[in-house]
This record gives C-alpha cells, sequence and structure tokens, in this order.
C-alpha cells in the first residue's frame, strides 16, 4: 500500500524540512495550502516537482473533509498554525480560529475521511510557559503565557481527547524551539543571524532585541522533523517532549552569532522595550527521555553547530541578494 502524508503548514520552516524527508522514504507527499495573495513557496521550491498541492483551510471545515477524501491520508501532519508568539496578542481571536479550533476542524474531518489515518499535531514548549518543574516533561502541567500558548494547550488536549474518545491513532510532539536558516525573519534566531551577517557585510549597523536573558531550549528543525515521523510508526500513539535538554539564553545565540563572523555582539545589539512580551516566558528546557527510549531519537547538530549554519547561509543569502 502506497504511504500518503497529508501536511498542513508545508510552506513552513517544519513543513518542508518533513516533506523532503517523508519523499527520501517514498511518500506520496500532499501539501495543503490556503488560497491566499501572499504564498510563499521558497522553502519547496526545490521539491515543488516532487510533491502535490492542494487547497484547504484550517478556518473551514468543508474544505478539510474534501481534502482528506480526495488524498485518502494514511498520515497527516498538522503543522499549520498562526505560530509567532508576539503576533498572538494582537491577533488573538485569529490565533484561537487557527491554532485552536483548526484542530478540532481537522480531527473531526479526519475521524469522517479517514479514521484510519494516523494524525500528529504540532504542540508547542511554549505551553509549559510559567514553568511549573525544569526540566519540563510529558507530565509536566501547562501554564502558558501568550494566546499562541493558550492555543497550543487546547489543541493538545483536544488531540489526546479524540484519541481516548474516538480511539484515533493522534500523537502530539510537544517541540521545544527548533530553528534553522529556513526560520523565518520575525523569530528571534533568524532575526540575529541574519541581523550578523548583514553587520558584517556592511549593510546595517546594530541590532535590537527584547529580553537577552530569556533561555531556551533550541534544537535543528531537519532533526525534529524525524521525531514527527518516528511518532506516527509507534503502534500506539502518545504525546513526546522533543528537545535537546540544554538551554542557553539569547544573549549565547547573539554571542556566537557574531563570533561567527568575527565581531563582538556587545557592539552591535541594542535592547529595546518594544520587543517585550507582555508576558515573558523564561526559561524553557525539554526533557526528550521518553523520546530517546521509545522512539529512538537522537539529535544530530549541536547549538553551537546551528548558529554556525544559520549565520553561514544568511552571509551566503545577502551576497546573492546584493550581487
Amino acid at each position: 500500500m502506497d504511504k500518503v502524508a497529508l501536511i498542513t503548514g508545508i510552506t513552513g520552516q517544519d513543513g518542508s524540512y518533513l516533506a523532503e524527508f517523508l519523499l527520501e522514504q517514498g511518500y506520496r507527499v500532499i501539501g495543503m495550502t490556503r488560497r491566499s495573495s501572499t504564498v510563499n513557496f521558497e522553502r519547496i521550491h526545490a521539491i515543488q516537482d516532487s510533491i502535490e498541492l492542494v487547497s484547504g483551510d484550517l478556518l473551514d471545515q468543508t474544505s478539510l473533509i474534501s481534502v482528506i477524501r480526495e488524498t485518502k491520508p494514511s498520515e497527516i501532519y498538522n503543522l499549520a498554525a498562526q505560530s509567532f508568539v508576539q503576533t498572538s496578542f494582537n491577533q488573538a481571536v485569529l490565533t484561537g480560529e487557527t491554532t485552536a479550533l483548526g484542530v478540532t476542524r481537522l480531527l473531526d474531518a479526519m475521524r469522517e475521511a479517514a479514521p484510519e489515518a494516523r494524525y500528529y499535531q504540532a504542540s508547542s514548549s511554549e505551553m509549559f510557559g510559567k514553568v511549573q518543574e525544569v526540566p519540563q516533561r510529558e507530565s509536566t502541567p501547562f501554564y502558558p503565557r501568550s494566546p499562541y500558548g493558550v492555543a497550543k494547550v487546547y489543541g493538545h488536549w483536544l488531540t489526546v481527547n479524540y484519541r481516548e474518545s474516538y480511539n484515533l491513532h493522534a500523537s502530539s510532539g510537544i517541540l521545544f524551539n527548533h530553528e534553522s536558516p529556513r526560520r523565518g525573519l520575525e523569530f528571534v534566531t533568524r532575526k540575529i543571524s541574519y541581523a550578523a551577517a548583514m553587520i558584517k557585510l556592511g549593510f546595517a549597523k546594530e541590532l535590537r532585541l527584547g529580553n537577552l536573558d530569556a533561555q531556551r531550549d533550541w534544537g535543528y528543525a531537519k532533526d525534529y522533523v524525524k521525531a514527527m515521523w518516528l511518532m506516527l510508526q509507534q503502534d500506539e500513539p502518545g504525546d513526546f517532549v522533543i528537545a535537546t535538554g540544554d538551554t542557553h539564553p539569547v544573549r549565547d545565540f547573539a554571542r556566537l552569532a557574531f563570533e561567527a563572523v568575527d565581531l563582538n555582539y556587545q557592539d552591535y545589539v541594542v535592547v529595546d522595550e518594544r520587543f517585550m512580551r507582555p508576558a515573558e516566558v523564561d526559561l524553557l528546557v525539554g526533557d526528550p527521555s521518553r523520546a530517546e527510549n521509545v522512539l529512538g531519537w537522537r539529535r544530530d547538530l549541536d547549538f553551537p553547530g546551528l548558529v554556525q549554519m544559520m549565520v553561514e547561509s544568511d552571509v551566503k543569502l545577502i551576497k546573492r541578494l546584493h550581487a
């Protein structure tokens, strides 16, 4: 039987890496995209001829049912969301509609049109928010600190609920921060790597950031999408923390990024109140031992290697743009 994967959010960082990985595993890969004036296919440009794109929207139940009926997926990966924390404070209702209720619509559509399929829900370390224990594991209570985190908690518990109520093979990956050269420029890691490259090449003079002391557990997105796939290969569905187990403050990311281009971050980074969150998440660090023991998952790229890769990629990108 052909393995067919349906990915929502295929044009995002994780969606593009997951699509590439699944193609290597011999899957027929179908990506669901919204009809919008600004769909960006840049991240999937290299594989666009190898995948199929269908039109559907997490805000529209009918479109989801017809997509699932037509494509008959054996695996569904729900990676689509309004995923920028800062934006979620300004667009709280939209974040709830896509990131929370979108999960309900998709699981309902799957229950109706493909109940035998296996489902992956992209949960987030932002659900832990004001952390109740360190490190955070699958059993740690949630205390989200943003509308995005709250919406992710809803989607997470709904996935558990549908798994237990309707016997669906539905799993959640509680992924801690995972970055790559494909990260959007609005995210702090890519903002830093891009700025370091711009300053080195003489196209910028400073970098404005918010809280430099916020600590995160940062991994490489390409390593993390493999964990998503591993969850859906298990006989029993479940929830898994995917993390490195190490934590670093934002200032460490900045220091390493500027060191990668032989600069001192302190000469260029300016703390700007505008980039502070209304409610800050101070310390996130995950315990990946369940994923390591049950899934056999391991990360390959370490933190300094990740920062170096992102800066080098941005130096090349900016040289190309200014050529």
